[in-house]
């Protein structure tokens, strides 16, 4: 096979993986949109409280947002250096996109302990039902991304990208901004939203 034709080859690989991802990126927004409307339209049903704006605070949501936010721009930085064929500078990012995340994590489980404690659970009634169906399904895929780009980090320390190959990176890159902008549609709807209606 010619050179050119590996190059071609190589291309097509990389072009179906990439639609792939934002084949599978679509089918989320659709899951993610479901969940979210479910929230919107049962969040106001419970017989008994207690209800949303009773317990929901702004202040360590909006902190997690900010973790989130900050994290994408790590993100994107790890991508810049490898294109920039910075291998250290992109693990050391890499690494600290996955912490950032680590923390949003212990933060959103601090929450959920609080309002466990508050008396809100997922049996509670149907605000606490559908309150840690939307968190907690974005919470599993916010780990899946954290593993995910600690895999990555992994095989950059193996020294297996370079300014030509950087894929993967792009990709789990792709995948940690569409969670990072799903917490930020969850926050405006759960928390921001909750607050204001009761202003």
């Amino acid at each position: 096979m010619s050179a050119t034709a590996s190059h071609d080859t190589y291309n097509m690989e990389q072009d179906h993986r990439k639609l792939g991802i934002w084949v599978f990126l679509a089918s989320e927004v659709i899951f993610f949109g479901a969940v979210i409307t479910t929230f919107v339209v049962f969040r106001d049903r419970s017989t008994s409280g207690p209800n949303p704006h009773e317990v929901l605070t702004l202040l360590v949501p909006t902190i997690m947002t900010l973790i989130l936010l900050t994290s994408s721009i790590t993100m994107v930085l790890a991508l810049q250096a490898i294109q920039n064929g910075n291998r250290t500078r992109m693990w050391q990012l890499l690494v600290t996109t996955a912490a950032l995340g680590l923390v949003f994590l212990a933060l959103k489980a601090n929450e959920y302990s609080h309002l466990i404690s508050e008396g809100v659970t997922p049996s509670t009634n149907i605000f606490g039902s559908v309150y840690f169906l939307t968190t907690g399904l974005h919470a599993a895929h916010v780990l899946v991304g954290i593993i995910w780009i600690f895999a990555v980090a992994a095989k950059a320390l193996r020294g297996g990208f370079s300014a030509t190959n950087y894929l993967p990176v792009e990709i789990a890159g792709l995948y940690w901004h569409f969670v990072d902008l799903i917490w930020v549609a969850i926050f405006m709807v759960v928390y921001l939203t909750e607050q204001l209606r009761f202003v």
